[in-house]
């Protein structure tokens, strides 16, 4: 247990989630960011797909070389691995790359080939789940890039909730956030994005379970196009 979750308890930090969710419901994604940083200092980190930097660039006017956590799966576009990169040269974050226990070479020896393809959600909870939960674990507090608009399953999403699974405090900054706010705040910070959002990806995930999207679909439709997981894990 940490010294914060000793003095002030589990419970009492869950609540102090809740009530902060309340309160800075209408507050910008930088006061929002703010508010972590003062709270938790450097037990705060932001978790990045490299889709894009947006809430690393955030955070890290909020808390200069804040934590950015990315979880390297060894499925990744190279323009993600490219992405991470460029972030990590050019931003004043700390990049922590977090990998699974086996490489995707031991992990196709023991369950056999293309995981991803018989079993998604296992291959989510072994290259994605449980490489995050033991990544957090010197955190009291992690930030997400999750928006409301991207799909029906994000909708209710808190600007800043209780992680009851990992019992830590999870922000959502940008939440509130259209796919236009975004836009125009790369545009105006010079962010760095991933290539492939202009070659028709909207989210850019593994490259096996990643598809460009059609017009009209919603952001995450390219996400293991075709099965009923909408979902990695990490969020739910």
């Amino acid at each position: 247990m940490t010294a914060v979750q000793e003095e002030r308890g589990t419970e009492e930090l869950k609540a102090l989630a809740e009530q902060a969710g309340r309160d800075l419901e209408d507050a910008s994604a930088l006061e929002i960011l703010t508010w972590a940083a003062e709270t938790f200092g450097r037990r705060f980190c932001v978790t990045s797909s490299m889709e894009d930097a947006v809430v690393a660039h955030l955070a890290s006017r909020a808390l200069p070389g804040v934590d950015v956590v990315f979880l390297d799966t060894g499925y990744h576009f190279p323009e993600t691995i490219g992405t991470r990169d460029a972030v990590e040269a050019v931003m004043d974050v700390n990049v922590i790359t977090l990998t699974p226990r086996q490489t995707v070479a031991e992990q196709d020896a023991e369950y056999g080939p293309k995981l991803h393809d018989r079993d998604p959600d296992l291959c989510c909870k072994l290259r994605k789940v449980q490489p995050l939960e033991e990544g957090l674990k010197n955190y009291l507090a992690w930030a997400t890039g999750l928006r409301r608009d991207e799909s029906p399953t994000r909708a209710n999403t808190p600007v800043v909730g209780w992680d009851e699974k990992r019992r830590k405090v999870k922000i959502s900054p940008i939440a509130r956030w259209t796919q236009d706010d975004v836009d125009a705040y790369v545009a105006e910070h010079g962010v760095l994005t991933n290539p492939l959002l202009m070659d028709g990806y909207a989210s850019v995930g593994c490259a096996p379970c990643t598809r460009r999207v059609l017009e009209g679909e919603d952001a995450r439709a390219g996400r293991w196009a075709g099965r009923a997981k909408t979902e990695c894990g990490l969020h739910g």
